[in-house]
């Protein structure tokens, strides 16, 4: 293979990450599955830039730190869609309401939303919120390396599980994405771990302990619940990595 095949397949990944992870608009183009997840941290740290300009603008023009921060969670709920949040709340309901695996698969393929999930979203949102609100009041360029390095370590979150557990079931998002191999993951978590080092420096080091941690702790509950991952469980991860991350930087 040439290099210039070798740049064209990289690009085509970033193309494949980004318009599985967010709702830009984008050109359509062939999408190359689970062989895309290395660039998952790059689109998280570009998701978590874009939140992060945005509030910091809110801020300059006058809004106080809380309506900043919730400016930049606002767009980063825009940018992807939700698609995390959903799936947080999908594998509270599911992961929690259910007795048996087959019931609780029930539950998370269900598109309406119980008490645990609701419980997980108002906690996810509150807890980032917070987390974020405290960092513009001290320095909003904090808040945006804080939220650019979350993007890119809790996005590295997701080819992990992927790669770590087979899937709960023979349909959906995750299945049809595929699973990437070990080096895909290692490239991805490469990069978040990159990204933190340059933003944050040697205080990276704990912060992605920690959202490893979480991670692990993910994993551990979907193969004990469901035997494996869905697309939901993938965006919970997510969640909870961010959240991992938001609050380690500000302690």
């Amino acid at each position: 293979m040439s290099k210039n095949d070798i740049v064209l397949n990289r690009l085509a990944d970033i193309h494949t990450a980004a318009a599985l992870l967010t709702r830009l608009p984008l050109p359509h183009a062939p999408m190359r599955g689970a062989g895309a997840a290395w660039a998952y941290p790059l689109i998280g740290a570009a998701l978590g830039l874009m939140a992060g300009l945005v509030g910091l603008i809110a801020h300059a023009c006058g809004l106080p730190p809380a309506l900043a921060a919730l400016a930049a969670l606002a767009a980063q709920v825009i940018l992807t869609g939700a698609m995390h949040e959903d799936g947080l709340a999908d594998s509270a309901d599911g992961l929690w309401g259910g007795w048996t695996r087959a019931r609780r698969l029930e539950i998370m393929k269900d598109s309406s939303i119980g008490a645990y999930g609701v419980i997980a979203l108002v906690l996810s949102l509150a807890a980032r919120w917070s987390a974020l609100w405290l960092m513009f009041q001290m320095d909003g360029g904090w808040a945006l390396a804080a939220l650019v390095t979350a993007g890119a370590v809790s996005r590295a979150a997701m080819p992990a599980m992927m790669w770590a557990l087979p899937h709960a079931r023979g349909a959906g998002l995750s299945h049809g994405t595929g699973r990437p191999d070990g080096r895909a993951c290692a490239i991805a978590a490469g990069l978040a771990f990159g990204t933190g080092l340059l933003l944050l420096g040697w205080a990276a080091i704990p912060v992605v302990i920690w959202a490893a941690l979480v991670s692990t702790l993910a994993c551990l509950i979907a193969r004990a619940k469901i035997g494996g991952q869905t697309g939901d469980t993938l965006g919970a991860a997510q969640q909870m990595a961010e959240i991992t991350v938001l609050l380690s930087i500000l302690a």
